[in-house]
């Protein structure tokens, strides 16, 4: 679409627009790819503000921008055009509908508490030999996404998937118009995203809005609050229900379940039919009927339908970095493979490759039904790829290897299948690279993956970075947006892993990250973490690294400040940063404050340093018993600040919020805060949402089945009081689960169910009573996670979740993902 055209549409206030094509709409500065024909749209929101970062993508030659605000920055960007309306996020949606509304063709609606992006998933497989679909990258579901996702629709698009998901009311009328769906899916009704709905019959009402114009609706009758508010919304469209309801159009029969399928029996316009699917879990189940139901209103035959669906395959949900062989990483993505979803994998890639000495490779598949012409499709996608700074590309597949040649000028390998490229040579090649795999499903990328993938301990610690940015964005939202915020990474990031997390917290515009010694902050610089780094604990020993490498001491004894200044004589360094710690009540490290007007002398008297800030530490901010001492700590900082502050002429930042504080204590953030356990999840309020990043998993290895009387692990410890199964799991008190845990204390989540663990817990090995819950030999366990908290465990253990997350043993691999 024409600039000046989108100019017209969002009512843009404006004197001059060039007659330019705009391609790409961005709303995430990280994700440039075509300077030249894309159009940023500055949103505001109240965790970030998309203003801050149009310099930023003005020196990376974006010149098209819809705003809100004119800043004064923005008079030194002379031949950048700003499009002024009153509402970024309205004018992106309202943009959004008049490109949907061009398109003539069915389009699905999918709305639902669960299973949005599953039966999408599902859809595209069971219909893509049948039209070009476009559909929603990922779960592209939220009042941004959706608009992004519909404007991938283009003139060869046959139908249309879209999911719509939203977490407050008010918020499904903006998203129906700018679907506005032929077609209407509502999975499910469950309690996800519940918190801003006062019932579960209101949230129901406020996704049923996404279908006021839609011919036809399809849900699950046997969940009666749906039906019930289905009926009194009074939807206009065909109702095309299903479930064991005799009045469903597609009535459930019969559902029998094996060990690896399940068999549903139909009925359809009074005939009967049978599917497989080789799934045998409810939602499974329900989110596979949803499919049926849609290719039944569309005219496929039933024994198409039955074909098809028993060969539906698992959507991978999530990109994974793991460990490769010879030094690689490998990021995982064949969820899917369209044009977008590259688009989006390869903007992760670009956050991972801060890694020094890794080169990037692509392996990328022949991507299905696109909508465009093949010479089209591939000259996009070679554009994307050079952009995005690959070093090689491996294609594989018929399409891609014919139109090799739009990838001139990177180092290209290309095969004609993924059998071919396993037996070539190159495997033996990769070393010391990042390695993305995008790959459509038919070519079987999981094989690559396993011959790339370093083989490691069957027990695995799973780090969610969206989980990471999202707790990060709830203390933003608690913040005024000038003032920064300072990562704890200290001791390996709290368990996590340091140099995954600095990544993600760095390429998430984390002003400070803040380390305890010297070497951690060596390892960061040398992964390419570039953003200012804190040292809470510098030793004299490791002085010469820190200035080596740019590190910012923090300073807090008389004996540390001259051993610092010495040192920095010595090697003719002036002006130095660093960070001056008072005791303001904890009584750990610091300054007293009667130390203060000595310290002001000292720091006088010299050259060498420059204080960057000043800070102190609350002992008790997440308990409500000591706010009382809270306060006094903050009013003894504020007045040793002012002391320092007004005897130095340069700008000096103070700080004192811990995570509680931030929660708990905002009017005291000053100019930054410090950020620590609530990254991971750890709240000083209830309900607050925080999400849980990490999750330490296992599997069963063996399942023994023990007799009343007998026991189970040293020093017979764990008595069978009843005849009992009994699991033991690969992890032990030498990969962090801790002994205390043993005998009864603590439970691991099998199946849906808790079960207690039996007997000391080993080095390697730990025990559970799994009697009465269905699990087999080689089924996953979360020892924590979602089901069971690290604050859970903290309290068995009768410590804090800190000691839990890092605890966790360095040989348990750590796998990082982003849904």
């Amino acid at each position: 679409m024409k600039l000046n055209t989108i100019c017209t549409l969002i009512g843009a206030k404006t004197d001059d627009v060039p007659d330019v094509v705009i391609n790409w709409l961005l709303t995430d500065s990280r994700s440039l790819s075509f300077p030249a024909g894309s159009l940023f749209f500055a949103i505001e929101t109240k965790r970030n503000d998309g203003h801050r970062y149009i310099v930023e993508l003005y020196n990376q030659n974006l010149r098209y921008f819809v705003v809100s605000k004119i800043l004064p920055e923005f008079n030194a960007l002379a031949d950048a055009v700003f499009l002024q309306v009153e509402d970024v996020m309205e004018a992106l949606q309202h943009l959004a509908a008049v490109h949907r509304a061009f398109f003539h063709i069915p389009v699905v609606g999918i709305t639902g508490s669960n299973g949005k992006t599953i039966v999408k998933e599902w859809l595209y497989q069971l219909l893509h030999g049948d039209y070009n679909i476009t559909r929603s990258p990922r779960s592209y579901n939220s009042q941004i996404g959706v608009p992004l996702s519909v404007w991938g629709l283009n003139e060869g698009t046959e139908l249309g998937i879209f999911e719509a998901g939203i977490s407050e009311t008010g918020e499904m009328e903006r998203l129906q118009k700018i679907l506005n769906p032929t077609i209407g899916i509502f999975t499910n009704l469950g309690d996800a995203h519940q918190e801003n709905f006062v019932s579960l019959k209101q949230k129901a009402q406020e996704k049923l809005k996404l279908f006021a114009n839609s011919e036809t609706l399809i849900y699950n009758k046997d969940n009666k609050l749906l039906d019930i508010a289905i009926v009194q919304a009074g939807i206009q469209a065909g109702l095309f229900s299903w479930g064991s309801d005799k009045d469903a159009v597609v009535h459930v029969l019969s559902v029998d379940k094996t060990n690896d399928n399940t068999q549903i029996s139909l009925r359809y316009k009074q005939s009967e039919f049978k599917a497989t699917i080789p799934f045998t879990d409810d939602a499974s189940l329900e989110n596979a009927m949803h499919c049926i139901v849609l290719m039944l209103y569309m005219g496929i035959g039933t024994e198409e339908i039955a074909w098809r669906v028993s060969r539906l395959e698992t959507v991978a949900m999530r990109m994974e970095v793991k460990e490769g062989i010879r030094g690689c990483l490998i990021i995982n993505d064949s969820y899917n493979s369209d044009i977008n979803s590259l688009s989006i994998a390869l903007d992760f890639m670009t956050q991972q490759a801060t890694v020094k000495n890794l080169s990037r490779t692509l392996i990328l598949s022949d991507i299905m039904q696109s909508g465009l012409t093949s010479a089209e499709l591939y000259r996009r996608v070679a554009d994307l790829v050079k952009s995005k700074n690959i070093s090689r590309l491996v294609g594989i597949g018929s399409e891609i290897t014919k139109y090799a040649d739009k990838f001139e000028g990177l180092d290209t390998r290309f095969y004609l299948s993924t059998e071919e490229f396993l037996k070539s040579s190159l495997f033996g090649q990769f070393q010391n690279e990042l390695i993305l795999l995008k790959g459509s499903r038919v070519f079987h990328f999981e094989d690559i993956s396993a011959r790339l993938e370093l083989i490691a301990h069957e027990t695995v610690l799973e780090v969610n970075l969206n989980a990471l940015v999202d707790n990060l964005n709830y203390f933003r939202s608690k913040l005024r947006p000038e003032t920064k915020i300072m990562s704890m990474v200290k001791a390996f990031a709290y368990g996590s892993g340091s140099v995954e997390v600095a990544r993600t917290l760095q390429h998430h515009h984390c002003d400070y990250l803040a380390v305890a010694v010297a070497d951690e902050g060596v390892e960061l610089r040398r992964e390419g973490i570039r953003i200012p780094i804190v040292v809470m604990n510098p030793e004299q020993g490791s002085f010469g690294l820190i200035f080596d490498n740019k590190l910012e001491p923090e300073i807090y004894s008389f004996r540390l400040l001259e051993s610092f200044i010495a040192y920095a004589e010595k090697a003719g360094i002036t002006d130095y940063p660093v960070h001056i710690k008072i005791d303001s009540g904890m009584h750990r490290l610091g300054f007293a404050p009667e130390d203060i007007d000595t310290l002001i002398e000292r720091l006088k008297s010299q050259t060498q340093l420059k204080v960057r800030s000043v800070f102190s530490h609350l002992a008790g901010a997440d308990e409500a018993r000591f706010d009382d001492f809270t306060r006094r700590q903050a009013e003894v900082f504020i007045s040793c600040a002012d002391r320092i502050s007004n005897a130095f002429p340069q700008y000096i930042m103070r700080h004192i919020l811990n995570s509680s504080g931030i929660e708990r204590f905002s009017e005291y953030q000053f100019d930054m805060v410090r950020l620590g356990i609530g990254h991971y999840g750890v709240s000083a309020l209830p309900g607050s949402g925080l999400k849980q990043v990490c999750s330490l998993k296992t599997i069963i290895l063996q399942i023994k089945e023990i007799k009343a009387g007998e026991t189970v692990g040293y020093s017979r410890k764990g008595v069978v009081k009843k005849d009992s199964r009994i699991a033991i799991l690969p992890i032990g008190y030498a990969d962090g689960f801790d002994r205390r845990l043993g005998n009864g204390v603590g439970e691991v989540f099998i199946n849906g169910k808790r079960a207690k663990l039996i007997g000391n817990i080993c080095m390697d090995l730990s025990m559970v009573d799994i009697s009465g819950i269905d699990a087999q030999e080689g089924d996953n366990v979360e020892i924590f996670g979602d089901n069971i908290t690290v604050s859970e465990v903290a309290s068995w253990m009768k410590t804090i979740p800190y000691e839990v997350l890092t605890g966790v043993s360095r040989r348990v691999k750590r796998v990082y993902f982003q849904e």
